[in-house]
């Protein structure tokens, strides 16, 4: 029962992060440079075509009004018409989600099968040259932007090389270098969180006594270790998926992939409010959703935290 309390709490909470994101997107587009009637109609456009227009899209109204407007069509399931393409926002949004969804877990399950095991090693062989290298790298990938990860395995992979596609998501493979770009930057994340969260279990009593028992140590790490270091390492990949959800605005650009995040920009750069809004209330959703998932997850890896939940 304390279960379906927390969520019910979480989900009420949700729809204040919505209306705090909301108005906050909503005035600072306001307050943003270009007009999209002069956008849309072009340069050639008179400046009575253009009051005509912006009297149809409801811009002459003051910003208080039409955010009021917007959040009452919302709350009824409406998210708007786009300004750039005269469609319906939530067909244009729900329509890239999939592929946003697609390329964060694929970019989690590249850097999971590769970080934790990674972690758990170099934990296992503390301060040997393993460790050394592996925590080198990880560090690099943290410090190096994602945007830069990109660009290089572009240079590698598709103009030296020419084995995968630099844009689009055309094919089944076009997917591995935004996936990869993205992963290798988290993956570091992963691996320290393992290797700290192992270094901690493989120093408890517990595991003194199942060695002192003549246990094998590769099946006290397997059996005792691993289990209970993962309650941090969950917590890292939860929330490298809300932020892959959220924060891939830049791999699909650099890569043409066509999810919410290049919607997004290209949404900005055209000043489509009521699809920058759309984007924006779609991935904060997805963010706090997640996070909601992974703090579930800790009561089924460890019941000690479920107890909280009641």
């Amino acid at each position: 029962m304390g279960y379906f309390k927390y969520i019910a709490r979480r989900l009420v909470s949700l729809i204040f992060v919505i209306l705090g994101v909301t108005f906050i997107v909503f005035m600072i587009m306001s307050l943003s440079p270009g007009d999209p009637a002069s956008f849309l109609l072009g340069a050639d456009a008179t400046v009575e075509a253009i009051e005509a227009k912006r009297e149809e899209l409801g811009l002459n109204l003051p910003v208080f009004v039409q955010y009021g407007r917007y959040m009452m069509n919302l709350f009824q399931g409406d998210f708007g018409t786009s300004f750039r393409t005269n469609q319906p926002v939530s067909s244009e949004v729900l329509g890239r989600f999939p592929n946003t969804v697609r390329l964060a877990l694929t970019a989690v399950l590249f850097s999971t099968v590769i970080a934790i095991p990674l972690g758990i090693i170099a934990a296992v062989k503390q301060n040997s040259l393993f460790d050394s290298l592996s925590m080198l790298t990880a560090l690099i990938g943290l410090s190096m932007p994602v945007f830069w990860m990109g660009l290089l395995l572009i240079l590698l992979f598709s103009l030296r090389l020419r084995w995968l596609p630099s844009f689009g998501a055309d094919e089944l493979r076009s997917i591995i270098l935004p996936a990869l770009s993205l992963a290798l930057i988290n993956m570091a994340s992963i691996a320290r969180a393992t290797r700290s969260a192992m270094l901690e279990v493989i120093r408890q009593d517990y595991i003194r006594t199942a060695r002192a028992k003549g246990l094998p140590y590769g099946v006290v790490i397997r059996k005792h270790a691993v289990q209970n270091a993962m309650i941090p390492t969950i917590t890292v990949v939860g929330l490298m998926v809300g932020s892959l959800l959220g924060g891939a605005v830049i791999v699909e650009a650099v890569f043409a992939w066509p999810g919410v995040g290049r919607l997004l920009v290209m949404s900005i750069s055209s000043v489509d409010t009521p699809t920058v809004l759309g984007c924006v209330i779609l991935l904060s959703m997805s963010y706090t959703i997640v996070n909601l998932i992974v703090d579930l997850l800790y009561g089924l890896v460890n019941p000690r935290i479920r107890s909280q939940y009641s």
